[in-house]
């Protein structure tokens, strides 16, 4: 396959046209997620939140209740969140001189996990920790829920519904900007569902983010295949599908309110980067897994149509499709790879941490 590389600030794309997939049946059994989470057992040094963080307060009351220092820079924080009526966990990396210049605010990427799995998975499953370590980012790993799919719920109409996208991109959003000098340059990018997250999240809220990645991401919940797996998603965690977003045909509106592919006009305002692979084995994974190849196989051509309808819409969109893999972490590491340089240019960041000028 040729591959061609985007320079910097430009449309890039490396494609081929996708062919038709052979679905069966074995895809919606599977359903979305790879396999679950291994535990996380980094060691942490408990500790109370200290005053700078205890200070800060989202509009609704949201705060910090507790930190954990896993390292020197790495942290897991506990948020009292009136979203979800509760405490959710939030991962931080600061950046390399979050410290030693404390007037200064810092660029932040958002990476939203997938589904049947934690706010650990990036730092788990990938080397996101050395990756930033050098670029003065920060990073931000919240709670997604083994099946929130990043939606503030319908739930039948009850107040009590959780509000993943109210946590997301309003109470954590303020706390990040209040308590750890987050500033305005905003990227977001996850993988599966997450990868369905970061799209929503930059279309719903225009303006907001400078760049949306998607790995593997479900890019059209119209697919009546994508509408069957995301319910198996949720049965599998003992979720009635119907709280999401209602029954597809009685609440249309709120359906096509949370598909990507519904709302190119949006998203084409953001950098959006897409990448699919093709199900096929591509020698990362330690062993076969037929059911992180049928997950993957019907990706690819909804991500390609997605992508040229950014394309047709004037959107900056960058594109990497067919080449082997599957729906598994070893593709999703090499992906965060690939696609780090074209975060830190919409970031206006670098390498070694210096400000681009733009």
């Amino acid at each position: 396959m040729i591959r061609r590389s985007a320079r910097p600030g430009r449309c890039g794309k490396r494609i081929r046209r996708p062919g038709a997939f052979l679905v069966t049946g074995a895809l919606v059994v599977a359903s979305l997620g790879a396999a679950g989470p291994a535990a996380d057992a980094r060691p942490g040094r408990p500790a109370t939140a200290g005053p700078a963080l205890t200070a800060a307060r989202a509009d609704d009351g949201a705060f910090i209740s507790h930190v954990t220092h896993l390292d020197e820079r790495m942290l897991d924080l506990t948020v009292d969140s009136p979203a979800m009526r509760g405490s959710m966990a939030v991962r931080v990396i600061l950046p390399r001189h979050w410290k030693e210049l404390p007037q200064r605010t810092f660029p932040v990427l958002y990476l939203l996990q997938g589904a049947a799995d934690d706010y650990t998975s990036w730092t788990r499953e990938t080397d996101i920790e050395k990756l930033a370590d050098p670029s003065d980012v920060l990073v931000v790993m919240p709670e997604g829920g083994r099946a929130g799919f990043y939606s503030d719920w319908w739930d039948y109409g009850r107040p009590t519904a959780p509000r993943w996208e109210k946590f997301h991109t309003e109470e954590l959003r303020q706390l990040m900007e209040r308590a750890f000098r987050a500033g305005g340059m905003r990227a977001l990018a996850g993988l599966s569902e997450g990868g369905l997250g970061a799209l929503n999240y930059a279309a719903r809220h225009p303006g907001d983010y400078r760049f949306a990645g998607s790995l593997s991401g479900i890019v059209d919940i119209s697919d009546p295949v994508m509408q069957l797996a995301i319910a198996l998603t949720c049965l599998r965690e003992n979720i009635d599908p119907v709280r999401l977003w209602g029954r597809p045909d009685e609440q249309r509106t709120i359906w096509d309110a949370h598909n990507p592919s519904r709302m190119v006009d949006r998203l084409a305002r953001t950098w959006v980067y897409l990448y699919a692979a093709t199900g096929q084995p591509g020698g990362l994974e330690p062993e076969f897994n037929a059911g992180a190849s049928l997950l993957e196989q019907p990706l690819t051509s909804s991500t390609y149509k997605l992508g040229q309808e950014l394309r047709r819409a004037g959107g900056m969109v960058t594109l990497d499709l067919m080449q082997p893999g599957t729906h598994s972490w070893p593709y999703w590491k090499r992906e965060l790879h690939t696609m780090w340089p074209s975060v830190l240019y919409a970031l206006g960041a670098s390498k070694d941490g210096t400000v681009q000028k733009r």
